[in-house]
């Protein structure tokens, strides 16, 4: 593997590529392409290294090995079969396999991948007279097949476990929104630790550990252990260890505060332990508190939260969405919220217009991120004063 020019491809969320595009580019990545939940970029060996322990909206880093075509199953296995395995992992490491297929030729992704699996064993046993072991669970190597139409691609992960897990959460809540995208979230709405920051249905607590990384710039990963690069055989630890160093040494002080509301004394007490994993106590602000009987503590103030969901917890939507909306008019001025729903009915009881909306996914429930811009008196007021 050339370790000066790698080409990199990322992968994220439905709507967080422009937001991951802007990331790499300041982490140093070069010829950055934007793709369908992914980013494409080059960059060295070091830079690898960087963007998996900092990149906040990346869900996984891949690094293409091998591409070709084939139109049939016996062409995939010969190709594959003919490749050096021994470039990219060692007969005493174990491997596994994730694809994703889209291809009429190759229909059934779990085939593809025991042809691949049985290829590059055979491979091996040809060659070294010895077979690597197939893991699922906790492999050595990851390797990512991706096939379109005839057009196989074969990646390395250099990630591991998905880039989501970051290390923190001790407990779940009902349903807690994906790490990956409560940073990407934050970042649409201009979060950038300037300010003060609330989220009035905390939940476990991720939106609130997520902009507390922001506001420190504390670097993604800073509680994982392993990432899967650590197992290949170019794996440089001094180079690593240098990185981090200069990425700790980058953290900041913040000065304002990160509030965080709930009335569930179980998610309460979930957010709390999230917290002190994330040794943000200090930090961070957790308080017993019905968001429709509060008012605006904190100025100035930035609110993100994530509504449960009719799917996940049983509420009266159309009066609940009513009450959002009363709660931002009555208390909240000069303030801007977002918030996250997939129900698309219900956000109209709110009866303010949203001055943004942005189409995301949270897992397979397609959401809307919707910005309110809550003004004193008037917005026409505020336009002449603006100019």
């Amino acid at each position: 593997m050339d370790t000066e020019n790698i080409k990199i491809q990322i992968k994220t969320f439905f709507g967080l590529e422009q937001i991951l595009a802007e990331e790499i580019k300041k982490l140093g990545g070069r010829n950055v392409e934007i793709k369908n939940r992914a980013v494409n970029c080059e960059g060295d060996l070091g830079f690898l290294y960087k963007i998996n322990y900092s990149a906040r909206t990346a869900l996984k880093i891949l690094v293409p090995i091998h591409e070709f075509k084939a139109f049939n199953q016996h062409q995939f296995y010969d190709r594959l079969f003919k490749f050096e395995w021994e470039n990219f992992m060692d007969v005493d490491q174990s491997f596994s396999i994730d694809a994703t297929v889209n291809s009429e030729t190759f229909k059934h992704s779990q085939f593809v991948t025991l042809k691949m699996k049985d290829a590059i064993v055979d491979y091996f046993q040809e060659k070294f007279k010895r077979r690597p072991n197939v893991e699922t669970r906790n492999p050595d190597i990851k390797f990512h097949l991706h096939i379109d139409r005839e057009l196989v691609m074969i990646s390395m992960d250099s990630s591991g476990d998905p880039l989501f897990k970051r290390g923190y959460r001790r407990e779940q809540g009902e349903a807690p929104i994906n790490e990956v995208l409560a940073s990407g979230m934050l970042q649409l709405a201009g979060w950038d630790g300037k300010g003060n920051f609330l989220d009035p249905m905390c939940g476990s607590g991720t939106l609130l550990i997520e902009a507390a990384m922001i506001a420190m710039d504390l670097p993604a990963q800073i509680f994982r252990k392993r990432f899967g690069f650590q197992n290949w055989n170019n794996y440089d630890a001094e180079l690593f260890s240098k990185i981090k160093e200069f990425r700790i040494n980058r953290v900041r002080q913040f000065d304002g505060k990160i509030v965080g509301y709930d009335i569930d004394a179980r998610m309460l007490n979930a957010a709390r332990m999230n917290v002190e994993a994330a040794e943000m106590e200090d930090v961070i602000e957790i308080k017993k508190q019905n968001f429709f009987d509060s008012k605006k503590e904190l100025f100035p103030l930035l609110m993100v939260f994530n509504p449960p969901y009719d799917e996940r917890i049983s509420i009266n939507d159309d009066d609940f969405y009513k009450k959002i909306g009363d709660t931002f008019k009555t208390h909240y001025p000069n303030t801007l919220a977002w918030l996250i729903s997939s129900d698309l009915e219900a956000v109209k009881k709110i009866g303010l217009r949203p001055s943004r909306k942005i189409k995301l996914f949270n897992g397979k429930l397609e959401t809307r991120f919707l910005q309110y811009e809550m003004y004193e008196g008037t917005k026409k007021v505020h336009k002449l004063e603006d100019k």
